[in-house]
This record gives C-alpha cells, sequence and structure tokens, in this order.
C-alpha cells in the first residue's frame, strides 16, 4: 500500500475525544487561531455537522484508503449522510466556505469553530433539521424537475420527495401494510418498516425467512392472496420478471386477493412491458397500482437510504410516503406505469457496464504488474470517486465476494436494458459487451455473488 502524507484539502476520516471517526477534510484554520503547542495536528472541517477542531494527525486517516473499514464499524443513517455529502461534495467540487465566516465556540488545546449558516448549502448543512427545511432546501432541486417535465413531456410528471427520515424516525401511516420477497433488499426494507412503527404482515416463498421479523412484530401471511386481503397496501420485491408475474397471477397469488380498493406496489426491477401487464390485471379488478423499483444494494436496504423511482397510481404514490420515508432517502414520482421500469433500468445498464470496465481495469493492472492499491487510492481522487466504485475495488482487492448486489441480478437488468434499446430501434453495444462478461461470470457459478465477482471472469 503507497504511503499517504496528510495536507491541507485532503478528505480524512477524524476521531476527536469519545467520538466515533467522523467523515471531515483538512482545512486551513483561521487567522486568529494559533495551532495547538507541541502537537502536530491539522484543522478539520466534518461533514455533515456544523463542527471544526484541531486534530491529531494519529487520529486522523485518509478518507478514501479507510472508507471501507469505517463503514463496515460505524453505521446509522445520520452516518451515511454524511458520508453522502462527502461524495457529493467530491462530484462537484463546490467550493469549501473560507475560514473567515466562521465563529469561535471554545477555546483551549482543541479549539472547535462553527460555521455561519450557510442558505441552501446542500454539502454541509446539519442533519437534524425539521421536515420543512428539509423541503425548503430541496426545492430548487424538486422545483427544476418539474420544470424540465413539463417542457419535455407534458403526460410525465416528475416529483421528487425528500424520503429521509427525520431525525431517525417518521410518522407511521395507519394503513395496515404487507409486504412479499425477503431477499436482499427485501429484508432491509421491511426491517426498516418495522423500525419506523409500520404494521406489517409478511410473506416469502421460503417460510423461515420471516422468523426474525416475526420476533420484531410482524405479522405471518400464509399465502400472498391472504396478506393482500388483510392489507390495505401491499409491496412486493421480487427477483425477475417472471417470478413477479408468477406472484401476482400464480396459484394464491396477488390477483386472488385484489378487489375495488386494495393496493398493490411492485418495487421488483422488471421490464416495462411486465409492469404495465401486472397493472393492467391489478387494475381490472378494481385495484390501485404502482411500480416502484429501489437503486442501491443490501447495505444501502439495511440502513434506509434506498432511492426509490416510481410510477402509476399518484394517489397510491402520496399514500406510501411513510413507508418510503422508512426505506429510502428520495423518492420519485415518474408518472404513467412503465416509466418507472424504463428509469431502473438505465440506471443498473450504466452501474453493471461501469462495474465491468472497473473489473477489466483492474485485471489489466494486475497482469500489467501495477498495484492495484495504488490505481484505487489514484481512482478514489478522481472524478470516479464514489461509496459503490470503493466498495466494490475493495471486494476485488480482499477475494470477497459476499453479495451486495446479486451477480445474477444485474446480468438479468442489463439483459432487460439491452431489449428495451432493441424495442425503439436504439443499439446499446458497451451495455452488451458488459452482459457478455457477467454471462461469462455465471458460467464460473458466480451467480449468487456480489456483482464485482465479475472480475473472476475478466481473469479467465
Amino acid at each position: 500500500m503507497a504511503t499517504v502524507s496528510l495536507r491541507v484539502g485532503d478528505l480524512v476520516w477524524g476521531k476527536l475525544g469519545r467520538y466515533p471517526p467522523w467523515p471531515g477534510k483538512i482545512v486551513n484554520p483561521p487567522k486568529d487561531l494559533k495551532k495547538p503547542r507541541g502537537k502536530k495536528c491539522f484543522f478539520v472541517k466534518f461533514f455533515g455537522t456544523e463542527d471544526h477542531a484541531w486534530i491529531k494527525v494519529d487520529q486522523l486517516k485518509s478518507y478514501h484508503l479507510h472508507k471501507e473499514e469505517m463503514m463496515k464499524s460505524t453505521k446509522g443513517k445520520r452516518f451515511q449522510q454524511a458520508v453522502d455529502a462527502v461524495e457529493e461534495f467530491i462530484k462537484s467540487k463546490d467550493a469549501f466556505p473560507e475560514p473567515s465566516t466562521v465563529k469561535r465556540l471554545v477555546t483551549g488545546p482543541v479549539a472547535g469553530y462553527k460555521w455561519k449558516q450557510v442558505k441552501d448549502d446542500p454539502h454541509f448543512h446539519h442533519f437534524l433539521l425539521s421536515q420543512s427545511e428539509k423541503s425548503e432546501s430541496c426545492s430548487a432541486i424538486i422545483q427544476k424537475l418539474k420544470t424540465t417535465a413539463e417542457e419535455e413531456a407534458e403526460s410525465t410528471s416528475i416529483q421528487a420527495a425528500d424520503s429521509t427520515a427525520t431525525n431517525g424516525s417518521v410518522t407511521p401511516t395507519d394503513k395496515r401494510i404487507g409486504f412479499l420477497g425477503l431477499g436482499l433488499m427485501g429484508s432491509g426494507i421491511v426491517a426498516n418498516l418495522l423500525k419506523m412503527g409500520h404494521t406489517v404482515t409478511v410473506w416469502n416463498r421460503t417460510g423461515e425467512k420471516c422468523d426474525p421479523f416475526l420476533q420484531e412484530g410482524a405479522r405471518l401471511g400464509r399465502t400472498p392472496a391472504e396478506v393482500v386481503s388483510t392489507c390495505d397496501i401491499t409491496l412486493s420485491c421480487i427477483s425477475d420478471p417472471k417470478a413477479a408475474k408468477d406472484l401476482v397471477l400464480g396459484p394464491s397469488g396477488v390477483l386472488q386477493g385484489i378487489r375495488p380498493g386494495k393496493c398493490y406496489v411492485d418495487m421488483s426491477t422488471v421490464d416495462p412491458e411486465t409492469s404495465t401487464e401486472i397493472s393492467q390485471v391489478i387494475t381490472s379488478r378494481g385495484g390501485r397500482f404502482l411500480e416502484a423499483p429501489v437503486s442501491g444494494n443490501r447495505q444501502l436496504s439495511e440502513n434506509g437510504m434506498l432511492v426509490i423511482l416510481a410510477a402509476g397510481d399518484k394517489a397510491l404514490f402520496d399514500d406510501c410516503s411513510s413507508c418510503f420515508q422508512a426505506m429510502g432517502k428520495k423518492s420519485f414520482y415518474l408518472g404513467e406505469v412503465g416509466n418507472a421500469s424504463k428509469m431502473m433500468l438505465i440506471v443498473n445498464m450504466i452501474l453493471g457496464s461501469f462495474m465491468a470496465s472497473v473489473a477489466e481495469g483492474f485485471t489489466l493492472a494486475k497482469i500489467a504488474s501495477q498495484s492495484q492499491e495504488v490505481l484505487l487510492y489514484i481512482l478514489s481522487q478522481g472524478p470516479l470517486a464514489s461509496a459503490f466504485l470503493d466498495q466494490k475495488c475493495q471486494n476485488i482487492l480482499q477475494g470477497n465476494f459476499k453479495p451486495d448486489f446479486l451477480l445474477r441480478n444485474i446480468q438479468k437488468d442489463l439483459r432487460l436494458a439491452i431489449a428495451m434499446g432493441d424495442s425503439v430501434n436504439h443499439s446499446t453495444p458497451m451495455a452488451a459487451a458488459a452482459n457478455e462478461v457477467f454471462k461469462k461470470a455465471k458460467a464460473l457459478d458466480q451467480s449468487e455473488n456480489d456483482m464485482s465477482a465479475i472480475y473472476l471472469a475478466c481473469n479467465q
């Protein structure tokens, strides 16, 4: 591993007193603040807070090189929000506020400083905001999305909603919630629904996966039809189009429990044709339908930090507000059924193609006798820096492909995205090439491992 010397401008993990390590940036201190005597230290601005402090060098670590271990040792929504703020700062390259805009909080060997409030600053706000303040800070982005939608397609309504739970809590709906499918994503979603006080009835094809949630207060549904018939809103998260249709149309399936007023929300990533077909059969029985695939992975699901893309019944989207707040950081309403599926496939097409390029690059580095560790550090300092890049590269370096996003699922999404391109006579050569490598990884029995296991196919 290359030795890294810290300097002003570097992103770091800083530990102050009894508090856990927190992400920050080394900045120049205000001119009137002297460095503590006899201590080698840097002045650090912490992300997601209003705190500054002198931190000893031995209490600082490189943000990029140690992100994986910090993310594993420290969990929680506010911590994740702080990390997200760092990643947004990296992407945006926004200027850091000047030290002259701070005021002294305390004096002594470790002097802290506090930034004056910067209106509508998206990167360095305090995360204990009221919901109204959050909505105000997002208003410009929301308005831009709405304006763009109106200009490009009058028939498509785009609405972004801040789904992050205020102060780590939400006011749960009084509606009875059902949930079908307790895989990598569904398990995290249900855990957060229960944590935030929702009344949840669960069902899974493999029944024992329900047991941990029953111990946390969930109710058990014997069949999908029973869950739908006893709940007001039933959500599902299934692996692929065939499974999604079988869940609805099969024996004792969702459709058997649908009657006027019953609501069904399909959170699976499927093709738009499948979503439209499910919508039609649900609404034909008087039910209400919303497609709401989620962007994220197991870790983001567990931390309640998913991004929800929804389309269909707008009133149902609103009724799901507290559920979406419990499971995600942002939800988008994209208009008519099919739009969310299309957008989700495009997002995952980009994700899968990027993963294939990263794996190919790390393979070439190894063959060309270049340090993969140094490659990761170099990438982490440039425009590609992201939590996704760091996590997947760490998987490659450690040879640990424990599933966070199943390889077979990203290959399925690439296949569906390519088919969607074909349906509109548009070629997707990059996705097609990536898809072939993922298929090769599946042939190497990597289907149930993380998508980063594509690296093993690149080495063949």
